[in-house]
């Protein structure tokens, strides 16, 4: 489900909102690409930029990753293998939205913003991780559910968190973990929203304070004037 082309508006609020380039990665998706092929992809994808970014324009010494939902996961994913490789310094920082980041559905479930209904139901989280994963093992492997690993050596982290989401409170447990390790971590709540709240950033304020907050975050951790 969705694509860069779903999520082309948001990567240009932020481009637009905090003045840097932002580079969109079509990763193959489940349940034809079982994890880790798209988490791979993406860091080699990462590597590329590393190496080639300041042909096209972009500052390699200074780069961001992020993502909402799965992005979120494969974003911490990338910096986990990133700094595994000794190439912790690729990234600066990792910008995490409604992110989802433990593979076991009967766990950390957010009461009362999973049942059917919702945007996003606990329901369908099962039927997603049976599609991403090649098996049902994986739901252990920190790097399909990043809740589960080390996080020390992380880049510094800003998390939009939505309060009627059913992720909502494994990401405020992420958040707090990161901080334990040691990881410059800031989250922020808001009211009212749902998960994938972002996309309505043309008829919902909120979605507009939250495009706002990160653009304003990813400039102060990239040193760059919007």
């Amino acid at each position: 489900m969705f694509s860069i082309d779903t999520h082309d508006r948001i990567m240009r609020e932020l481009a637009s909102r905090a003045g840097i380039s932002v580079v969109g990665v079509d990763y193959a998706l489940s349940p034809e690409a079982k994890f880790p092929f798209a988490l791979q992809q993406i860091v080699d994808v990462v590597r590329w930029l590393s190496q080639s970014g300041d042909k096209r324009g972009i500052d390699t010494k200074r780069m961001a990753i992020g993502g909402d939902s799965a992005g979120a996961n494969l974003a911490v994913s990338t910096s986990l293998m990133l700094r595994d490789a000794g190439e912790r310094n690729t990234i600066q920082c990792m910008l995490l939205i409604y992110g989802c980041f433990l593979g076991d559905p009967a766990e950390l479930a957010a009461t009362g913003y999973g049942s059917e209904g919702n945007l996003l139901s606990s329901r369908e989280m099962a039927g997603f991780w049976e599609n991403y994963l090649a098996d049902p093992a994986d739901a252990r492997n920190p790097l399909a559910s990043p809740l589960l690993a080390r996080l020390d050596g992380l880049p510094p982290a800003f998390q939009v968190i939505a309060q009627c989401d059913v992720l909502a409170e494994q990401d405020m447990v992420f958040a707090a973990r990161l901080r334990k390790a040691g990881v410059a971590a800031e989250e922020r709540e808001y009211p009212g929203a749902t998960h994938s709240f972002l996309e309505a950033v043309s008829i919902a304020d909120v979605a507009g304070r939250a495009l706002d907050d990160s653009a304003a975050w990813l400039c102060r951790r990239l040193q760059v004037s919007p």
